[in-house]
C-alpha cells in the first residue's frame, strides 16, 4: 500500500481570502515503510508573508520570491502523489489549501476521500489527550531536536512515524479506517484464505484419543464435552 504523507506551510490560515502555500513536504510510505523518496519545494506565493507566519516557518518573502510559482510545480507534485492515500494532520486544512492552489492553475482537485487525517486517528485513539504533532511526537517517543520551527519536510518525517504508531505501530496495516478509501485499500490487501486441499494428519495417537474419551466420561452427564 503506497501512502504520501504531506504537509504545507503558508502564508496565513485562509485559502480563500488570499492566504497561499510556500512550501509543500511530501514523504512516500510504502507498507508502512519510508522508501526514502521525498519530494519538497519552496514557493513563491506571489504575493507578500505577514511577520506572523514568518514566526511559525521562517520563510521570509525575500527568501521566497525567485522561488518557482506553484503553476510550475503542480504537474510534477501531482505526479509524485498520483494513486496514493495522502496522509496529513488536521487534513482540511492543507487539502484546502491545496485544491484552492489547483483551481487556481487551473488542474484536477484533490479527492477527500484519498486522504487520512491523522489528527481524527490521534482523537479516536487517545480521547481527551492532546493530539497535536508535537504531543504525538512526545508520546511515541519520536525525536523533536530538529524542529526548531515549523518546515514541511520535517513535519512529514515527524508525522510519518506518528502515523506508522497510530495505525499499529510499525505494522503493514490500516485498523483505524475513517474513511472509503481506507477501508477499500484494507480489503484490497486482503490475503484470500482457503480450505486446505489435504487436512492435516491427526497428531493424536490412539491412546491420548482413548485417555481423553475415559476423562470426559468421568465428569458425568452433564459435562460440557458431551454437548460437543
Amino acid at each position: 500500500m503506497r501512502a504520501i504523507v504531506l504537509d504545507t506551510e503558508t502564508t496565513g490560515l485562509d485559502p480563500f481570502q488570499g492566504d497561499r502555500i510556500v512550501e509543500i513536504g511530501c514523504v512516500e510510505l510504502v507498507n508502512g515503510i519510508a522508501t526514502g523518496r521525498v519530494w519538497h519545494a519552496h514557493i513563491n506565493p506571489e504575493r507578500d508573508v505577514p511577520q506572523t507566519a514568518v514566526e511559525v516557518h521562517g520563510l521570509t518573502w525575500d527568501f521566497l520570491r525567485d522561488k518557482p510559482r506553484f503553476t510550475e510545480l503542480a504537474d510534477e507534485m501531482l505526479t509524485f502523489i498520483e494513486g496514493a492515500i495522502l496522509v496529513m494532520h488536521n487534513a482540511s486544512f492543507d487539502f484546502d489549501f491545496l485544491n484552492a492552489e489547483l483551481d487556481r492553475v487551473p488542474r484536477p482537485l484533490l479527492r477527500w476521500e484519498h486522504v487520512v487525517d491523522t489528527l481524527a486517528l490521534a482523537r479516536r485513539r487517545h480521547p481527551g489527550a492532546p493530539c497535536s504533532l508535537d504531543a504525538l511526537c512526545r508520546r511515541y517517543g519520536i525525536d523533536l531536536t530538529e524542529r526548531e520551527k515549523h518546515g514541511a519536510l520535517i513535519d512529514c518525517r515527524l508525522l510519518a512515524s506518528v502515523y506508522v504508531e497510530l495505525v499499529g505501530g510499525h505494522q503493514a496495516r490500516l485498523e483505524f479506517a475513517v474513511n472509503g478509501a481506507q477501508a477499500g485499500l484494507l480489503r484490497a490487501n486482503e490475503i484470500a484464505v482457503k480450505p486446505r486441499p489435504r487436512p492435516l494428519a491427526p497428531r493424536l495417537t490412539a491412546a491420548e484419543i482413548e485417555a481423553h474419551r475415559a476423562f470426559v466420561a468421568s465428569l458425568g452427564a452433564d459435562a460440557l464435552w458431551l454437548r460437543y
